[in-house]
């Protein structure tokens, strides 16, 4: 299958994906062009024609729905993961519709509702095996069930980062696991921002990018 696929090309296909997961039924040409600010159906269509042409999806054109998507394996023992480039600077939180992708995983390696993956960037994780470019399977848990040493994404300044967590008596302490930085002390345990502990990766061994031709194979 041809794999030359444009940025845009990739997330209109990773759109029908999850649409298709989530109401069992594909996006219509106006509701994909809602989605990415593309006012022209007729543009949409050219897009969808495209992906047609590389093998990705069987249309028909006379339909508004008429897509089916090729190599995607939709049945229930899957399920569609949001992936991020990156943590979101600032105060603005992790939302679906900003993921760069959405990768499709067993749901034995899926984690718990509200799991997603992110892209590891710099030197953020060296300490603990992880390199730039490994994406980082992050699942949602409570403070209860953390060990020590355990790597999560938590909100302590601005915006969420990585941290090394450990307790001591009732006190949390978050390291940051890059810079010198010392550790922040939580005497209470509730006032946590605590988005999720980072469970698994996915890292491709040959360096190429999964950015391209995630949903089709």
């Amino acid at each position: 299958m041809e794999q030359s696929i444009t940025e845009i090309e990739r997330k209109i296909l990773d759109f029908m994906v999850h649409y298709l997961r989530s109401n069992t039924f594909q996006p219509s040409i106006r509701e994909i062009g809602e989605r990415f600010g593309i006012k022209s159906t007729k543009t949409v269509s050219e897009h969808l024609q495209a992906l047609a042409d590389k093998g990705f999806v069987e249309r028909d054109s006379s339909r508004s729905r008429g897509v089916r998507i090729l190599g995607v394996d939709l049945r229930a023992q899957t399920v569609s993961i949001p992936c991020y480039h990156e943590l979101p600077q600032g105060r603005g939180g992790l939302r679906t519709e900003q993921a760069e992708m959405h990768l499709t995983v067993d749901r034995r390696l899926a984690g718990s509702k509200g799991s997603f993956f992110v892209r590891a960037g710099g030197e953020e994780l060296a300490s603990h095996g992880i390199s730039e470019g490994d994406y980082l399977l992050v699942e949602p848990v409570s403070v209860g069930e953390l060990v020590e040493r355990s790597v999560v994404v938590a909100r302590v300044k601005d915006g969420p980062s990585f941290y090394e967590f450990s307790k001591n008596g009732k006190a949390i302490y978050l390291t940051p696991t890059e810079g010198d930085e010392p550790a922040t002390a939580i005497e209470d345990p509730d006032r946590l921002h605590l988005i999720g502990r980072v469970v698994a990766l996915y890292r491709r061994f040959d360096g190429a990018s999964i950015l391209v031709s995630t949903t089709a194979h």
